[in-house]
């Protein structure tokens, strides 16, 4: 039996935790340094607990979620009880983009990291556009 050529194998963990870290490094000032403050988390799927808090039945509707509060709505007399906390799951990432099929996984990762990072630093839809104009 041969091995698979690379290029057919699903990206892994690793390799979508990579592609996220990527996006983050380019990102621009000032963004870029606050939003490696942010914890990142890649699972295959969303956990039931995290499925039933969003009412979702299906886990290959959650691509990401955003676990904190916005830099918007944080005061210095909060106290902290976690990080803030980005996760991506790599199923349905794969899902969406074996589906779109026009698209490369780093867009589409770089695409779905964005717009968790969107929820913390309270962008606004034009800010996402200036930062990730995917669809173009």
């Amino acid at each position: 039996m041969t091995n698979p050529a690379p290029d057919s194998i699903a990206p892994s963990l690793d390799l979508i935790e990579t592609l996220a870290r990527e996006a983050v490094a380019t990102l621009p000032e000032p963004w870029r340094g606050p939003a490696t403050q942010v914890v990142l988390r890649v699972e295959d799927f969303p956990s039931d607990d995290i499925l039933q808090a969003m009412d979702l039945e299906d886990p290959f509707d959650l691509t990401g979620l955003y676990e904190g509060t916005p830099l918007t709505e944080k005061s210095v007399a909060d106290q902290p009880t976690h990080p803030d906390l980005i996760w991506l799951f790599r199923r349905p990432i794969l899902d969406e983009w074996a589906e779109r099929g026009d698209i490369a996984i780093g867009d589409l990762v770089t695409h779905v990291m964005i717009h968790e990072l969107a929820h913390h630093f309270g962008w606004s839809d034009e800010d996402i556009a200036a930062i990730d104009p995917w669809w173009e």
